[in-house]
């Protein structure tokens, strides 16, 4: 997922262009970018998409930003978009290990009154102090969790850190990247707000890569590109991605949905991402 494709959820005419474009992953948001008055019609319009033939045939990881499970608008973003048609649901304002269980507990009752059958991972946001002491345990308190996202702007204007040092990006990234580490899940890195410094971004980017994170967020389709020459696969990733789908086929074969490659299960989330990366290896 070398590239995450933010999404307003409030605007499904940008749906169909989003999914056509070269981002690995689209994340449609129904937190922050949509206003509570259009947040009803956001999860409709989510949730239909996710449900297309577009998305059933698309490679590409579909990821729903939810609001925080402390506000009234979470328990009706899950029942709305807990659907097969997604693969993660990105989960923001996680302070620690039980919040995280909480949350885990009612996307169980939202699968289950909607028939999912594949459970559906959870992508974490770390945007808070308490959530960067804790991220770790946040990451290990549940196999749901596949991964941990670094949010710096949320992190660092609450305490006046600047947002443009390189010395602070640097400081967050690792510590996640430990935590992520710790836990065996992987690690995304958040936004670049500003649109047209993509120096800025690239390079942040590549701060990230070296640190090993996955990939990074996308604000507008125009940090797709830079997104992906910067977290570009090597020849392992292309060659176990290749172990991934060689697998899977088999394990289709043989009627199993879970499957183990180099030691490590394998569902549909990292197979959809293998799948992805094998889609995309050969682009600029």
């Amino acid at each position: 997922m070398r590239s995450k494709l933010f999404v307003p959820g409030a605007r499904p005419e940008l749906f169909d262009k989003a999914l056509a474009g070269a981002a690995d992953a689209l994340s449609f948001d129904l937190e922050d970018a949509v206003a509570p008055e259009r947040k009803a019609a956001a999860r409709v319009a989510v949730a239909a998409f996710l449900a297309s033939s577009a998305v059933a045939a698309s490679s590409k990881l579909m990821i729903v930003r939810v609001n925080a499970p402390a506000s009234e608008h979470f328990a009706a973003d899950l029942a709305a978009v807990a659907r097969e048609g997604a693969d993660l649901i990105n989960l923001p304002k996680i302070e620690s290990a039980d919040a995280l269980h909480e949350a885990v507990a009612a996307l169980e009752r939202a699968e289950a009154r909607n028939g999912v059958v594949r459970p559906i991972g959870l992508l974490v946001n770390i945007e808070t102090p308490r959530a960067l002491r804790a991220a770790a345990s946040i990451a290990g308190a549940h196999p749901r969790v596949a991964g941990l996202q670094l949010g710096l702007a949320d992190l660092f204007e609450a305490q006046g850190i600047a947002r443009d040092d390189r010395a602070n990006v640097h400081a967050a990234l690792f510590a996640v990247r430990m935590a992520a580490a710790e836990a065996g899940v992987f690690a995304l890195d958040g936004a670049y707000a500003d649109l047209h410094d993509e120096a800025g971004y690239f390079d942040e980017a590549l701060v990230a890569k070296r640190l090993g994170f996955l990939g990074k967020t996308c604000l507008h389709p125009r940090q797709v590109g830079l997104a992906n020459r910067a977290f570009a696969a090597s020849a392992d990733e292309i060659a176990r991605a290749r172990r991934i789908v060689s697998a899977a086929e088999t394990a289709a074969d043989g009627g199993r949905g879970v499957f183990v490659v180099d030691g490590r299960m394998i569902d549909r989330p990292f197979l959809k991402r293998a799948q992805a990366l094998l889609a995309t290896a050969e682009r600029p």
